[in-house]
């Protein structure tokens, strides 16, 4: 079994993003899953009975505003691992490929997020905020990967919130941008009011 986990956080909009930021990311959430990939497949293989698993997020199901680079790393581990999971089926290796897309997992992603201040919020504020809404543990995290490996599926989900994203682009398909747009200005107006963000 080969786990490929990276995830660093980068929250600010496209327009205002440095180019050294965005390498950044994608080097570590989408290089670190191409490059463990690439380097244990031919054990897995070797293996005779093997398993990957690549873990994405819920923000590779659905977009979200000042999360672009994000996105493009998750929906790009999405992609490639479910591109992957068919490669293996093609050439009938012994190896089950699995993308894992967690929500709120109470982990220290926010603490070491860039970005924060350019978005005009402090990160020890933010970090709280989503220690609250988080409602995964790791350990809960872990079981329901583990869970989903043994039942060899393609694609496990992570919290109720996941699974709500995942309705959300499923039932709603791209029409879901034109809603959470607005509905993110508002919240952006309640959180100036309240001091969250500048």
């Amino acid at each position: 079994m080969v786990f490929n986990n990276a995830g660093v956080a980068l929250g600010v909009d496209v327009v205002d993003m440095a180019w050294e930021d965005f390498d950044w990311l994608m080097g570590i959430n989408f290089g670190g899953v191409v490059n463990g990939s690439k380097a244990f497949l031919p054990h897995l293989i070797a293996s005779g009975d093997g398993h990957l698993i690549n873990t994405s997020s819920v923000f590779g199901l659905v977009g979200i505003p000042s999360q672009s680079a994000y996105n493009a790393a998750k929906f790009g581990v999405r992609g490639f691992t479910e591109a992957l999971r068919q490669e293996m089926k093609i050439s009938r290796y012994p190896v089950t490929v699995t993308c894992v897309h967690p929500g709120g997992v109470k982990t220290n992603i926010v603490n070491n997020a860039r970005g924060v201040s350019a978005m005009g919020a402090d990160t020890a504020t933010v970090a709280s905020l989503f220690d609250k809404i988080a409602r995964s543990t790791p350990e809960k995290a872990a079981a329901t990967i583990l869970k989903g490996m043994d039942k060899k599926r393609a694609r496990v989900l992570i919290g109720a919130d996941a699974r709500g994203f995942d309705f959300v682009a499923r039932v709603i398909g791209p029409r879901y941008q034109d809603i959470a747009a607005p509905l993110t200005r508002a919240g952006y107006a309640v959180a100036r009011r309240q001091g969250i963000l500048k």
